[in-house]
Order: structure tokens, then sequence, then C-alpha cells
């Protein structure tokens, strides 16, 4: 790659804190599987790792109150791909990204899951050019922000855990699960499932069947509290 065009992956880089010594690596991070020749996915399983690691003592650090369940809810809170689609759009990577023919005319610079997965290759790539302490400072600053300002724990248990736990509190069976119907093509399809929970039964939808429980979930114990609150 010329100087001139690596002068703007440069920018780039500064922008998480590091000069890359070997320049290959962030050209590396910013190749998607679809693109011809070395892809990111190997980096982007390091930086996944090590992206769990250092936050995970961020918060061992800083919630000493917190115990493995609320430090998990909270570490993939800080993690989950939208918070890391985020950070690249904020650093426009998608600019920078290489894509097959095929992924750029379907919009993959704007995919969340593949800007998520640029960022952590590209934390992987900073490891592997600088080694782990420098890695960890990157995580760390970009991550300040969010890791002074952590939501509840309880907060972010998910819609299933607390129905079954305001259910179990109560005094009452926990609920099942049963998908209606699954309509539309296997690459979009849509999911109709029923949560019961005694004599209600309510239902949900969503695009997959996780996603249909948990919105059932969601409106079930919406339900119940209302009830109660009655």
């Amino acid at each position: 790659m010329s100087r001139d065009a690596r002068q703007p992956m440069e920018r780039l880089a500064r922008a998480f804190g590091h000069e890359f010594a070997n320049r290959d690596l962030l050209e590396e991070a910013l190749t998607h599987r679809s693109a011809a020749g070395r892809n990111n996915e190997r980096l982007e399983f390091l930086g996944d790792s090590i992206l769990g690691m250092v936050v995970a003592a961020e918060l061992f650090r800083r919630r000493s109150d917190a115990d493995e369940g609320e430090m998990s809810r909270l570490r993939s809170f800080l993690v989950r791909g939208t918070t890391l689609a985020q950070i690249a759009r904020d650093m426009e990577i998608g600019d920078f990204l290489r894509l097959g023919s095929g992924e750029m005319k379907a919009g993959g610079h704007r995919r969340d899951s593949i800007l998520a997965g640029t960022v952590e290759a590209i934390l992987g790539a900073i490891y592997m050019d600088a080694g782990f302490a420098k890695a960890e400072r990157c995580i760390q600053d970009l991550f300040a922000d969010r890791l002074a300002n952590l939501p509840d724990a309880a907060g972010l248990k998910d819609p299933k855990t607390r129905l079954q736990e305001w259910l179990q509190s109560n005094g009452q069976s926990l609920p099942t699960y049963d998908v209606l119907d699954v309509t539309g093509a296997q690459h979009k399809q849509h999911f109709r499932v029923a949560c019961r929970a005694g004599d209600t039964v309510i239902e949900g939808a969503g695009r997959s069947r996780r996603k249909a429980e948990q919105a059932a979930a969601e409106l079930m114990l919406s339900h119940f509290q209302s009830i109660s609150q009655s």
C-alpha cells in the first residue's frame, strides 16, 4: 500500500491511541472476510478475548461490591456488539473497511456485526504490534466514559430472567414458552412465541426465537407488575 493510502489509516490508528510499527496488521484488521486475501477473523478472535479480559479486570477493580453475576452482566453490556458498533461509527471505521463487492453493495460498512468485529480486530492487531500493556491502555481509554458511568447491574438482567425471578418471589410457577409459528425466508425469519405463566398467555414476536421469547417475557412481566400495583 502506498504512503498516501496509508495516511488515513494511520489517523484511525492514532484515534485508538497507537501508531503501528507493522502497518500490515492494521490493514489486515480492516479487511473483512468477503474481500480477497488475508482477512481479520483471526485478529477479531484475539481482540475479543483481550477486550473481555481487560474489561473484566476493570470491573473487578472498580466494583468491589459486585458479585460474579453482576460483573458478568456489566461486562456483557460493555462489550456487546451494539456498543462496539457505536465506537466504530464514532471513529468512522466504516470508511476504512475493505469489503468484497457484494458485501459493499449490501451496505456492509454500516452493519453492526462487521463494525463491532473490526473494532475487536484492531485491538487484536494492537496487541500483536505492541503487546498486552499497550492493548490494555487503548481499551481503558476507549471505555473510560462507559466504565466511569456504569449502570445498575440489576437492570441489565434479560426479561426472561426478571420474569422468572418475579414469579418465584411471588410464589408462582415458572413460565413456559412455545413457538406458535415461523414465517419468512430462511435468512429473514420472523418468530411468534407464546409465554404462559399460570392461566395467563401473552405473545411476543422477533427475528429469532430468543428475541421473541424475550419480547413475550417483557410483556408478561409488565402485565403482572401492573396488576400488582393496581
